[in-house]
This record gives C-alpha cells, sequence and structure tokens, in this order.
C-alpha cells in the first residue's frame, strides 16, 4: 500500500506536491502498521521552520515513540489539529485524514531528491 503519486524519505514519511504550493507531509502506512496503535501526536506550531532531515514532532503509539523528520526545508503553513483529540486516525487513514502538517517549500526542487514510490517499495521489502 504505497502510493504512485506521492514521495519518501528514508524516515518513512510521505509527501504530496501540489504545483508551486504547500507540500502535504504524514507518515506511510508501513510507519503507521510498525508503530502500532497511535495515541498521541506532537506536531509544529503554523509559522515554525523546519530543515530537511531534523526532528519536526513525535508520533506515540502503544508500544513506542518515534521521531516525525522534516522532508524538505521550509516553513509550516499548516498542521492537522484534528489529531489532537483523535491520533487514532493516522492508523485508519495515514495517506488521508491522517495527514500531519503542510509545508511551504523554501526549495520546491528539493521534492527531486526525495524517493519515489518504486525506490520507497525497495526499502521498506529489503
Amino acid at each position: 500500500m504505497i502510493p504512485d503519486d506521492l514521495r519518501y524519505t528514508a524516515e518513512h514519511e510521505w509527501v504530496a506536491a501540489t504545483a508551486g504550493g504547500p507540500v502535504r507531509v504524514g507518515i506511510t502506512h508501513y510507519a503507521q502498521d510498525a508503530l502500532g496503535d497511535i495515541v498521541y501526536v506532537q506536531l509544529p506550531d503554523a509559522g515554525a521552520a523546519v530543515t530537511a532531515g531534523e526532528p519536526i514532532g513525535e508520533v506515540e503509539s502503544t508500544k513506542s515513540v518515534s521521531e516525525i523528520y522534516g522532508p524538505v526545508t521550509g516553513k509550516v503553513v499548516a498542521r492537522n489539529d484534528k489529531l489532537a483529540d483523535t491520533p487514532e486516525v493516522i492508523n485508519t487513514d495515514p495517506y488521508g485524514e491522517g495527514w500531519l502538517v503542510e509545508i511551504e517549500p523554501s526549495d520546491p526542487a528539493a521534492l527531486d531528491g526525495l524517493l519515489d514510490a518504486a525506490a520507497y517499495r525497495e526499502l521498506t521489502e529489503s
């Protein structure tokens, strides 16, 4: 269950790009499945600066706590506040209602450096 129209990081974040706009970020089905039942999400506020590869938040499950990493450098323009009350939606709909933040990338070309679906599939199957 790896959508072909998204980009991915080796840390299991997905990125949905829109032409010239912010990118939407979440964690993959693989990541939520490995974490188990998600009980808490800590996200950066809108306006926060993020750096690619640096932690921007946390996802806590009944098993463990896992950091969320910025897939691109830029500024958070929105966050999914619904997750404060219903973090488990990440388990049921990781690519839809379970999105985490939207980031305005400082360099949209940075998306080209992320994994495509085939490369991410290879990473998760090895």
